[in-house]
C-alpha cells in the first residue's frame, strides 16, 4: 500500500500561505489539503473559493491535487464555485447532505473527483449504498472544526474496517 501525505493548509501562516504551499510541495506532499468551514457546520470559519484559485496555478505546476474538504451546511449550493475555482478533489459530509448520491453525481459532473467524509461517531454503514460512487473517503479522527485536538483512538478500528468494505467489494485504490 502506498502512503500518500496531503498537507493541510490550515495552520498557515496565510500573509505566507503561497510560499508555505511550495515548501510543502518540495518537502514531497502529495496532495494541498484545503479544509473549508462555514461557522454552522462547525464552529469555525476558514476560507472560500478565492484562497483555492490563488492556489490553483502553484499546484498545477506541481501537478498535485488541491483537496478540498467542505465542512459546511447544505455544500451543494457552493459546489460549482469550489470546482471552477480549481478544486480536484471535493469531500462532503455524509451529515450534511440528505442528497448525498445527488451531491457526489454533482461533484463528479463538473469534472472533480468525489470524496465523502465521516465525523468521529458517524457509522461506517452510511457510506454502504454510496461507497462505489466516491475517489476517496476521509475519516475524521478528531471532530471536525478545530486544529490541535487530541486523535480518537477507536479511528484506527474503524479505518481498517473501512479497509475491509473496500476490499469485500474489490474497489481498487485510486491514485
Amino acid at each position: 500500500m502506498t502512503v500518500k501525505i496531503a498537507a493541510s493548509i490550515l495552520s498557515s501562516d496565510f500573509s505566507r500561505l503561497g510560499e508555505q504551499v511550495q515548501e510543502a510541495i518540495a518537502a514531497g506532499c502529495d496532495y494541498i489539503h484545503v479544509d473549508v468551514m462555514d461557522g454552522h457546520f462547525v464552529p469555525n470559519m476558514t476560507i472560500g473559493p478565492p484562497i483555492v484559485a490563488a492556489l490553483r496555478p502553484i499546484a498545477e505546476t506541481a501537478g498535485i491535487p488541491l483537496d478540498v474538504h467542505l465542512m459546511i451546511e447544505k455544500p451543494e449550493r457552493l459546489i460549482p464555485d469550489f470546482a471552477q475555482a480549481g478544486a480536484n478533489i471535493l469531500t462532503v459530509h455524509v451529515e450534511t447532505c440528505p442528497h448525498l448520491h445527488r451531491t457526489l453525481q454533482q461533484i463528479r459532473e463538473l469534472g472533480v473527483r468525489p470524496s465523502v467524509t465521516l465525523n468521529p461517531a458517524t457509522p461506517l454503514v452510511s457510506l454502504e449504498e454510496i461507497l462505489e460512487d466516491v475517489d476517496q473517503v476521509l475519516i475524521m479522527s478528531v471532530s471536525p472544526g478545530f486544529g490541535g485536538q487530541h486523535y480518537i483512538p477507536a479511528s484506527t478500528g474503524k479505518i481498517a474496517r473501512l479497509r475491509h468494505m473496500l476490499d469485500e467489494r474489490g474497489l481498487a485504490h485510486v491514485d
